[in-house]
């Protein structure tokens, strides 16, 4: 059975900084572990997704999209920075999610902001919101500001660098070892 690896843009605007940060995440670990990968952003969901109260009050074609990233063996998650967080609407997607839904699923984190003084949305809002489901966020988060980026898309060696770790660190979720490890105690 192939794995997924599903990306979540918390952004409506197309194209976006975000989502493209996001693509080259999901494109990179796809390639890498040999997975399927997809993009989600706020927009496939719809205007469904503003008034839902509940994952039930989806549209159909949004319920499916949300099902697509629940079903997902990791995800690649993002959020333009507002006001110093991620944005209201993206949010208000993971409020819908049932708090086990997430448990023990890879989650590589990103952000992106107009400038260095938002990094810090992995730590103190993003890493957050995903620990209360119990999710495995990776070590390593991922902010690109404004000049990691040339003519939209990711580009600072820097940039390339951190998600290049990022990605390797879903290694232990994709990888599965042919030979048990054997340790040799000596006295």
């Amino acid at each position: 059975m192939t794995s997924t690896i599903i990306g979540v843009s918390g952004n409506l605007d197309r194209p976006s900084k975000t989502r493209a940060l996001v693509q080259t995440a999901v494109a990179t670990a796809a390639s890498r572990f040999e997975a399927l990968g997809a993009v989600f952003d706020l927009a496939d969901f719809g205007p469904s997704l503003g008034t839902a109260r509940r994952a039930a009050d989806l549209a159909p074609p949004a319920r499916s999209a949300l099902d697509v990233i629940l079903s997902a063996d990791a995800l690649v998650v993002a959020s333009p920075v507002y006001k110093g967080s991620y944005t209201g609407l993206f949010k208000h997607l993971f409020d819908l999610i049932d708090p086990e839904a997430l448990r023990d699923k890879p989650v590589l984190l990103a952000a992106t902001g107009g400038g260095d003084r938002h990094a810090l949305v992995i730590e103190h809002q993003l890493r957050p919101l995903f620990g209360f489901f119990e999710a495995r966020t990776l070590q390593t988060g991922v902010y690109a500001s404004e000049r990691d980026f040339v003519s939209g898309q990711p580009a600072s060696s820097a940039l390339t660098d951190r998600l290049e770790r990022a990605v390797g660190q879903l290694s232990p979720y994709f990888t599965r070892r042919t030979q048990p490890e054997v340790f040799v105690l000596s006295a």
